[in-house]
């Protein structure tokens, strides 16, 4: 059988490479006799997975010791109430960017225990462009800045890092982490659910600046405590350990790709070739700002909104999967996370092109 390639936003295509691995190791790990999914996490054996995977990634994405880094389940929806539970600690408001749908969700969450001050919006522009951070209403007593540096739905991405000054900049980066290098000593926490290019679904690494913890208010869930979580390697309670485990076997894959800077390379090539055939095809077009395009998620319309399913249903017979829009979006979309090979961008482009000849 041959694989498919698989353009969803999340869960998204993993490493063929990772899958045979966890493939040939699903009933015995290394000669224990158990899967990984059976082991106590407890077990000496469980914790130098979750050991190793955390060593491999803090050299990935050159995370100091300044960081804690947390294993949690829930994925990143749940960090929303999560961080101002934590971080807000005697503040009464923190500052949020208004992007795109993710941003408007974690807005609404944060709205639950504190004020938020929206800073800046695109919501006029229908989330077609970042706002111009010299307009935007920071406010230097805030609790944290939050945002979301790629919009997953609307494929719109920042090209920059907020200057929070001396605030807390808290990111979403679900579909970003290890998908090019970040200054992680920019930021106060960041964030991201794993199953675009960590590993499966079931699990959110955070990371988060040491002297931020223990601030949690008194309410907060001691499942949601940074601090507890920190005390106890993410090990409060059984962790999501099967995920925790796949996500060690991609961190150790990109590494063999030559790490991060090797990725960023690829997915800048991939995204352009991309961009270039839309743009230089006028069946296609993209509604984002050139400047602020997703190297991740790339939404695209037809000049011919009847003609989706058809497009749909011949993208299926060829093995190219799940390049339908968001619902509240519409048109197409295609994810180009680190798994996805630039082959199989190659082969959306020609049918796309055969498509359009046909069709057009």
């Amino acid at each position: 059988m041959s694989r498919a390639f698989n353009f969803c936003a999340g869960p998204a295509t993993l490493p063929e490479a990772v899958l045979k691995q966890a493939q040939s190791e699903m009933l015995d790990w290394r000669g224990t006799g158990m899967s990984v999914m059976e082991m106590s996490h407890r077990s000496d054996e469980f914790i130098a997975i979750a050991e190793d995977a955390e060593k491999d990634l803090r050299e990935l994405a050159g995370i100091s010791d300044d960081y804690a880094v947390l294993f949690m389940q829930g994925g990143a929806s749940s960090q929303f109430s999560t961080i101002p539970l934590n971080l807000l600690g005697d503040k009464t408001s923190a500052d949020y960017v208004n992007t795109g749908i993710w941003s408007k969700k974690a807005i609404a969450e944060a709205r639950r225990y504190g004020e938020v001050n929206v800073v800046a919006s695109s919501e006029d522009s229908s989330f077609s462009t970042i706002p111009d951070p010299s307009t935007w209403n920071t406010r230097a007593d805030a609790a944290y800045l939050h945002y979301t540096p790629n919009e997953t739905i609307g494929g719109l991405e920042y090209d920059f890092i907020p200057d929070s000054g001396s605030v807390p900049l808290v990111a979403d980066m679900s579909s970003t982490m290890l998908s090019r290098p970040v200054e992680i000593n920019k930021f106060g926490l960041i964030y991201a659910g794993a199953q675009k290019n960590i590993g499966p679904s079931g699990l959110v690494v955070v990371i988060i600046r040491k002297d931020l913890l223990g601030k949690a208010r008194k309410e907060t869930p001691t499942m949601m405590n940074y601090q507890v979580i920190a005390d106890n390697d993410s090990m409060y309670n059984t962790p999501a350990t099967y995920s925790w485990y796949l996500a060690g076997l991609v961190f150790k894959w990109l590494k063999e790709q030559g790490g991060v800077p090797a990725m960023a390379e690829l997915n800048a090539r991939k995204a352009r070739k991309l961009y270039d055939f839309i743009d230089q095809n006028e069946f296609y077009a993209n509604p984002i700002d050139p400047r602020f395009r997703s190297w991740m998620n790339v939404p695209f319309t037809l000049a011919d909104d009847s003609l989706n399913g058809d497009f749909l249903k011949g993208a299926d017979a060829r093995g190219l999967l799940n390049l339908k829009g968001h619902r509240s979006v519409g048109g197409m979309r295609a994810s180009l996370y680190n798994a996805m090979p630039e082959v199989g961008v190659d082969a959306l482009i020609a049918y796309m092109a055969e498509f359009a000849r046909e069709r057009g």
